[in-house]
C-alpha cells in the first residue's frame, strides 16, 4: 500500500478494532431516540400532511449519527495522537498533507456511513420506508460525512486537552445537530426560528437527505446540494491549510 492508503487502513482500523463502542453505541443510541419520539408522537404528528411521523424521523436519525461519528472519528484520532504523543510517529513519515487528509477524513467517511447503515437496518423495521431517489441519500451521506470529518480535523488540531475538544462538540456540533430539522419540520416553527433554520448548514444536509426518501423536502434539493457542497469546499480548504502549515502538531 502507498502511504496516504496505509494511513487510512490504520485509522478505519482504529475505529474498528473498538465497534462496539464507535458503532454499536450510537445504534442503540439513535434506537432510544425513536422508541421515545415515535410512540408520544406518532398518533399526533403528520409531516407534509401524508407521512407518518416514525418514518420522517427514520432518515433525520440515520444522518444525525452519520454527522456526530464522522466528526468524532476523525477529531477524538487527533487529539487523542497529540495528547498520548504517538502523532510523532505519523510526522515522521514524508506524507503530504493531502495524504494526512484523505486518510483522516476518508476513514471519517467510512465510519460515519458505517453508523448510518447500521441506524437505518435497525429503524427501518419499525415503519414503512420508500426510497423517492436513492442517488440523492448516497450524495448527501458522502458529503456531509466528509464534511463534518473534515471539520473534525479542524477541531482535533486546534484543541490542545479534551475538555476543549468536548466543548466544541458539545457547544457546535450537538445544537447544530439537534436544531437542523432531525425532529421536525422547519415549517413547524415560528416564522423567526425558520429563518435561523436557514442558517444553519447541518439543515440542508438532513433535509437534501430526507429528499431521497419522500421526494419532499423544507427547500429544494439542489439549494441543500449547492450550500453542502460550498460549505464542504471551504471546511475542507481550511482542514487542507492547517495540515500544510502543521498548525500546533510540529511546534
Amino acid at each position: 500500500m502507498t502511504g496516504w492508503q496505509t494511513l487510512l487502513y490504520k485509522e478505519t482500523l482504529r475505529f474498528w478494532k473498538v465497534g462496539f463502542q464507535t458503532v454499536a453505541a450510537p445504534v442503540l443510541t439513535a434506537l432510544l431516540y425513536l422508541l421515545i419520539f415515535g410512540h408520544v408522537l406518532q398518533d399526533h404528528v403528520k409531516v407534509y400532511g401524508r407521512i407518518e411521523y416514525t418514518a420522517f424521523l427514520v432518515p433525520g436519525l440515520v444522518m444525525m449519527s452519520v454527522l456526530q461519528n464522522s466528526f468524532a472519528n476523525s477529531s477524538s484520532s487527533l487529539i487523542q495522537s497529540k495528547i498520548m504523543g504517538s502523532l510523532v510517529f505519523v510526522l515522521l513519515t514524508p506524507l503530504s498533507h493531502w495524504s494526512w487528509f484523505v486518510a483522516y477524513v476518508g476513514s471519517s467517511v467510512a465510519r460515519g456511513l458505517c453508523v448510518g447503515l447500521g441506524v437505518f437496518l435497525v429503524t427501518a423495521g419499525f415503519t414503512n420506508i420508500h426510497f423517492a431517489a436513492p442517488a440523492w441519500i448516497l450524495v448527501f451521506a458522502v458529503l456531509g460525512s466528509g464534511m463534518l470529518g473534515a471539520l473534525g480535523v479542524i477541531a482535533g488540531l486546534w484543541a490542545e486537552k479534551f475538555d476543549q475538544m468536548a466543548a466544541f462538540q458539545n457547544f457546535i456540533i450537538m445544537p447544530m445537530t439537534f436544531l437542523s430539522g432531525v425532529f421536525y419540520s422547519i415549517h413547524s416553527l415560528p416564522a423567526f426560528w425558520q429563518q435561523v433554520s436557514h442558517l444553519n448548514p447541518f439543515f440542508y444536509m438532513i433535509d437534501g437527505f430526507r429528499y431521497g426518501f419522500f421526494g419532499v423536502s423544507d427547500v429544494s434539493p439542489w439549494l441543500s446540494l449547492a450550500i453542502v457542497g460550498g460549505a464542504m469546499a471551504i471546511v475542507s480548504a481550511i482542514a487542507v491549510h492547517l495540515l500544510r502549515i502543521g498548525y500546533k502538531i510540529r511546534s
